[in-house]
């Protein structure tokens, strides 16, 4: 499998294209990439690892729960209740809003904790071609261009287009939901 990038400049339907095309896109080969090849995509690209998503402060999760049209509603009924002096129904709307709120930024919490555990899913190995040797690195080395050679039990650590495959499933369910590994091909699909 060739190692692919997710840049603007690389934005191209790596699935619709022949093998031979992908390595040639990506001046490669299937022996693989050089070490001085492999250090110049380094500098160009930067390391395979997710960015880290922009972490919100706790109150700004709280007062991002009022942002929504129906909080909107329900406040407004709760001034007016409390305007015509009918303190219960106007505590329980706000209490109602406000506890919302809370259950809100618990769950997003949560959400969040579980991102963090799937950039942790990542593999921290990875068998590439380097210099027609196969050789172990961490998957946060590997640019575009890397032939990466996949096991039993491995996790998938980039965005790869397959170049051979034998009896290929892949386990999609942290993402599609799928219960059911995927079988995979190596043969270039329709664009769409």
């Amino acid at each position: 499998m060739v190692r692919l990038h997710q840049s603007a400049q690389l934005q191209i339907p790596w699935h619709h294209y022949a093998e031979s095309r992908v390595l040639q896109e990506l001046a490669s080969t299937e022996d693989g990439l050089t070490t001085a090849q492999a250090e110049l995509r380094s500098d160009q690209y930067g390391l395979n690892v997710l960015r880290p998503p922009k972490r919100l402060n706790i109150i700004q999760r709280f007062l991002l729960q009022f942002h929504n049209i129906l909080i909107y509603v329900l406040l407004v009924a709760s001034v007016v209740t409390a305007l015509l002096a009918h303190w219960v129904d106007a505590a329980v709307i706000l209490g109602v809003v406000l506890i919302n709120a809370l259950i809100g930024v618990i769950q997003e919490g949560k959400a969040e904790k579980a991102l963090l555990a799937i950039r942790d899913l990542l593999s921290p190995q990875a068998m590439v071609r380097r210099e027609q040797q196969t050789v172990m690195i961490a998957a946060e080395a590997l640019v575009p261009g890397d032939i990466v050679y996949l096991q039993t039990g491995d996790k998938v650590p980039a965005d790869l287009r397959l170049l051979k495959v034998k009896d290929l499933r892949i386990d999609e369910s942290l993402l599609t939901g799928e219960s059911v590994p995927v079988e995979k091909k190596q043969f270039a699909v329709a664009q769409e």
